[in-house]
């Protein structure tokens, strides 16, 4: 009980679920209301995110990698999902899933991943992991992105539906042998141990942590998450019309919300130098949000009638592409640095900027 009456974030998170449920009409019903319940909201999520982060990395210190950044990332795309799943039912725009995982690839791998390179690099130089975790999250990458986001370019509207169905089936199972290989067959490939005269160090296993406790408020702030989300997605909505804004900023959002637990946790890492959590995080996120949330949205989208549309558009393929082959050069030496960083940045920074185009 000590500890959870310091869960303050929880405290919040719940009273003001309590007062938007009341008042959310109200708000909705002018244009100042929407804008105003829109940045409260927003505020109260990243500040529920900041706890669904800390306690992921406890429970990260619990079990070690790569459990812990894979706790971290099945929290992000559960959130994901939900906001997503939220919106679709609410605005049933046919490219919100396909702008928000994209949107989550770039802020995942050019954004999290540059910054944290940037920052690491400053500090530290040049920073190791295991240059096998990035070969096989890249080459994964690859498959998965190809499936999903541009074969749908070249299947005929009358076989679009067992293609769908189709994808479902395969990336479940690619998720679970890539998790089972993860965690069992080559988990060594998602570690990195240095040297004796390196001045990295991996945190070691905590067994003092109760991961009950920290897996169960997890659980509860992701709940609370996705009940304001619903109350966000009607905010938001509402003022991207308002306000003539692109719609792609609705799937920019999400994407922020979901990524912004790690976000956090890769920064973090970064400054201690441990860029193998980075890794992890980065692009095992940007995995997961494809395996995971193209069959989630697929499965939805079947069972509600809403129509969507995976396929990139031209500019979202070159920049994809840009983005993985960047990756593909960056990653290949097992160290990173600030240019490495900065080249990332700059492609999340044309991401922004051609949103707006």
């Amino acid at each position: 009980m000590k500890d959870l009456s310091k869960e303050y974030a929880l405290f919040v998170t719940i009273i003001s679920l309590i007062i938007f449920s009341i008042y959310e009409h109200t708000l909705a019903h002018s244009s100042i209301g929407n804008i105003i319940g829109f940045i409260i909201l927003f505020a109260i999520i990243i500040y529920a995110s900041l706890s669904v982060a800390h306690h992921a990395e406890l429970l990260a210190e619990r079990f070690g990698e790569p459990y812990g950044t894979l706790i971290l990332t099945m929290s992000a795309v559960t959130v994901e999902v939900m906001i997503i799943a939220i919106m679709m039912l609410h605005s049933h725009n046919p490219l919100l899933a396909r702008d928000t995982i994209y949107s989550a690839i770039m802020l995942d791998i050019n954004g999290l991943l540059g910054v944290s390179a940037i920052i690491g690099g400053i500090k530290f130089g040049e920073q190791p992991y295991n240059i096998d975790s990035s070969n096989s999250y890249l080459s994964m990458l690859l498959v998965a992105i190809g499936l999903s986001m541009i074969l749908p370019q070249f299947v005929d509207a009358e076989h679009k539906d067992i293609f769908m169905w189709f994808i479902v089936f395969v990336f479940i199972a690619l998720y679970l042998v890539f998790t089972k290989i993860q965690l069992k067959n080559h988990k060594y490939f998602f570690e990195y141990i240095p040297n004796s005269n390196s001045s990295s160090s991996e945190s070691h296993t905590n067994f003092n942590i109760n991961p009950w406790y920290h897996a169960a408020l997890l659980f509860i702030y992701i709940i609370l998450i996705g009940f304001l989300s619903e109350i966000l997605a009607v905010f938001m909505d509402n003022n991207l019309k308002e306000l003539g804004l692109p719609l792609a900023l609705g799937a920019v959002g999400v994407a922020i919300i979901s990524a912004s637990p790690e976000l956090i946790v890769a920064i973090r890492s970064a400054l201690n130098n441990k860029m193998q959590t980075v890794i992890n995080i980065a692009l095992g996120a940007s995995l997961a949000t494809i395996l995971l949330t193209v069959p989630a949205v697929i499965i939805i989208s079947m069972f509600s009638g809403l129509h969507i549309e995976l396929a990139l558009s031209p500019i979202q393929e070159l920049l994809l592409g840009l983005t993985i082959l960047v990756s593909i050069v960056n990653f290949n030496d097992g160290e990173t640095n600030m240019l490495e960083g900065f080249l990332h940045f700059i492609l999340f920074v044309v991401f922004a900027f051609v949103l707006f185009l």
